[in-house]
Parts: structure tokens; C-alpha cells; sequence
């Protein structure tokens, strides 16, 4: 079985998001790092590997962006990946989510998965849609905000595994059965992730590491970049600011709260 795993370079959580108003794109010239919720599938794939119920021969890193990206890969493969895929082209820049999904499908077609990881979102886009579209390019079944996990081997070697999942709705929990090859968006709750050891840290960059342009994997370049994407930035602007509150010191208990009955009163809260 291989597994692939979609992952991402986002700006650090402790920066601020911004949008480049020169670009329409999200500022990311701040540090960066592996997408958090991406942890958590790498997480899965380590887990299915360990739990032995059928052999992984290979989990595979797969990543779209610039030269950078390259970082996130190595932190996915400290985590446990064995190899990973930048897709690397400057022809891709400023593709919106049907785009990316595309490109990533193509990347993905030629490693030939039968199963497909990431996680529910990115930190940064928060689009929650990558995996859905890289589902229908693949023709895979696909299921989101997977919180359980668990591989049944099949009865005989010319059988596919099946996938037992539990995924959170609005309404409650579904467990649903499906057939690999498929594509998993899973969620946060699934698992706590492990932290890397220092020797897997040290060892990433030395992990096999394939770079690929849009002509490597048959991307058709009419269908990604900026120019191309169904949806294109117009404008944003910074929601408005909010009055500052009123604080009320406690000199004088009574007083205090005559004040805020009054408050609530005048507003016809009470």
C-alpha cells in the first residue's frame, strides 16, 4: 500500500494575515511552516503503517509552492514520511483552490496512491476544499472531517483495503466504509501528532526528494496560475474597528451596579 500525503507550507500562526493589495495573494514574506492540521495526516499514515493490518511500503509527502515549500517537506518527512514531491513552478502562482486541486491531482496520478491524506484545512486559505477536488480529478471516493481511522485488510490479495471511517457532521458522527484507492481529509481530533527525534531532523534533507514542473506530471497550463483561475481577487479591506468598551471602576459597590442596571436598562437589556 502507498500512501501520499498532502501537505503545505503556510505563514507562522503567530504572524499576522494579511493580503498583498499589489497582488490580491496573502502576504507570506514572514516565516513559515508546515500547515498544523497536515501533522495530523502525516500522524494517520504513520499510525495505519504501525498498526500493521496491511503493509505500507511507502508514505510520500506531496507539496505545491514555491522553492520555499521545500522546508514543509522536510518537516513531513522528520515526521515520518520516507520521500516527498515538491511540485515547483512559477507558472502555478496565484491558482485558486480548483486550480491547486488539479495540479495536485496531476502530481498524485503519477505516483499511482492507493490512498490519499491531508488534513480538514489549510491555516492559512482555510478553504477545506483541496481534497474534494483532487478526489474528482482522481474519479476516487472521497470523505472529510474523518475523525477515526481504521484499515480492513482485504480477504484476498487481488481485493483493495477498506477504509472504516468516522467522520464529524453538524448532526452527529457517520461511519462510513469505503473502498481504496480514496482521498481523506481528516480533522484535528483523529490523533495527537508526534514530535520528530533530533537524528529525524537531521536526516529529512538526506530523504529522497523528487522537484517537478508543471510539464513533469502533464499539467495543462490554460487551467492553472492567477490568469487562469475561475476566481479572482477584487478588492478587501480591514473589517471596521469596534468602539472601546467602558470600564467602571469599583469604588463604590452600589453605585457600581445602579451604573450597570442603568446600562442594561437604558439598552433595554433588562
Amino acid at each position: 500500500m502507498k500512501i501520499c500525503v498532502l501537505v503545505k507550507e503556510v505563514p507562522d500562526a503567530a504572524v499576522p494575515k494579511r493580503i498583498d493589495p499589489s497582488t490580491g495573494r496573502m502576504d507570506r514574506s514572514g516565516e513559515r511552516t508546515l500547515n498544523p492540521y497536515d501533522t495530523h495526516a502525516i500522524e494517520a499514515a504513520m499510525l495505519i503503517r504501525e498498526a500493521g493490518a496491511v503493509a505500507v511500503e511507502e508514505i510520500v509527502a506531496v507539496t505545491m509552492g514555491p522553492e520555499s515549500a521545500v522546508r514543509a517537506l522536510h518537516k513531513a518527512v522528520s515526521l515520518g514520511a520516507d520521500r516527498s514531491v515538491h511540485l515547483c513552478d512559477a507558472q502555478l502562482a496565484g491558482s485558486d483552490v480548483a486550480a491547486t486541486g488539479y495540479a495536485l491531482a496531476k502530481a498524485l496520478e503519477r505516483e499511482q496512491p492507493d490512498l490519499v491524506l491531508l488534513g480538514q484545512q489549510s491555516d492559512d486559505g482555510e478553504c477545506y476544499t483541496v481534497g474534494a477536488v483532487v478526489a474528482d480529478h482522481l474519479r476516487m471516493p472521497s470523505l472529510t472531517q474523518v475523525i477515526k481511522l481504521d484499515v480492513e485488510a482485504p480477504a484476498c490479495a487481488a481485493q483493495a483495503p477498506t477504509l472504516r471511517c468516522e467522520r464529524q457532521a453538524e448532526y452527529g458522527y457517520d461511519t462510513v466504509e469505503v473502498d481504496c484507492p480514496a482521498v481523506i481529509a481528516v480533522g484535528d481530533a483523529i490523533n495527537e501528532p508526534r514530535y520528530p527525534s533530533l537524528k529525524a531532523i537531521m536526516g529529512a534533507k538526506k530523504k529522497p526528494l523528487d522537484v517537478l514542473g508543471a510539464d513533469d506530471v502533464g499539467i495543462d497550463l490554460a487551467r492553472v496560475g492567477g490568469e487562469h483561475s475561475a476566481a479572482h481577487w477584487l478588492a478587501a479591506k480591514e473589517p471596521p474597528r469596534k468602539a472601546t468598551g467602558q470600564i467602571i471602576e469599583d469604588a463604590d459597590t452600589d453605585a457600581t451596579v445602579a451604573r450597570i442596571v442603568a446600562w442594561l436598562d437604558e439598552r433595554k437589556l433588562i
